[in-house]
């Protein structure tokens, strides 16, 4: 896979999404629905964000295991780069989210407005320090080999916590979300998006992802040439 990086067709399809969802989330008529109005447009955004997210965390959970069965450096530094990659989206995520939350959720911060009790933002938050504390290790380790054991294996347990704290942890907790599909509010649907809504949507979780593959093409070749410096 890591062939790839090295290629640019991608890298305009990339451009060429990303504009179109730009463009038309901020610029073209949206539903006018209660309560989301015009933040509905965040849809193009925040929720594809951390559709990208999920999706490059599986590919450095992929690269981990494939150093773990066969010991090539590179794979780790795959596992490095998407990791890194999934981070920032993890951050664009919680940003977008804060910026749509204080437009319908009746305004303020997280701490006045009961956000952080929210069991969705709270998993959400989880899962970006289970993958800060990734990076916490790798600086913490001196030699080459045992970092990328160990991140491997801290890897491995870190998404499926990731995916506990996202996906798991919320529905079980017994608490209202103020997300979708929570708390009486309407799942993600036809109430928050029509057919030309969707026909934007999908090419946005496109999009946002293959950004987040191009941020981690970018580091991987920076960490090759320090490694060749080295």
């Amino acid at each position: 896979m890591t062939g790839l990086f090295y290629k640019w067709w991608w890298k305009y399809l990339t451009v060429a999404i990303i504009l179109t969802v730009l463009i038309i989330g901020l610029l073209m008529p949206v539903p006018d629905l209660p309560v989301l109005r015009e933040s509905i447009r965040n849809t193009y955004f925040h929720i594809p964000m951390w559709f990208g997210l999920t999706l490059l965390l599986l590919v450095s959970l992929v690269y981990s295991i494939s150093y773990l069965s066969s010991g090539k450096m590179h794979h780790d530094r795959g596992a490095s780069s998407f990791a890194h990659a999934a981070l920032m989206m993890g951050f664009l995520g919680l940003a977008t989210g804060t910026v749509w939350g204080v437009y319908t959720w009746a305004g303020g911060d997280w701490s006045n407005t009961g956000w952080i009790r929210d069991p969705k933002i709270l998993g959400a938050a989880l899962a970006v320090l289970v993958y800060l504390a990734y990076f916490v290790l790798r600086g913490s380790l001196v030699n080459p080999e045992q970092r990328a054991r160990v991140s491997a294996v801290y890897n491995i347990f870190g998404y499926a916590m990731a995916v506990v704290f996202m996906f798991v942890m919320p529905r079980l907790s017994g608490v209202d979300s103020l997300h979708p599909g929570s708390g009486g509010n309407p799942a993600f649907s036809n109430y928050d998006l029509d057919n030309h809504m969707r026909a934007v949507f999908i090419p946005a979780i496109i999009g946002w992802t293959l950004l987040g593959a191009w941020m981690a093409s970018l580091r991987y070749r920076a960490l090759q040439l320090q490694f060749q410096e080295d």
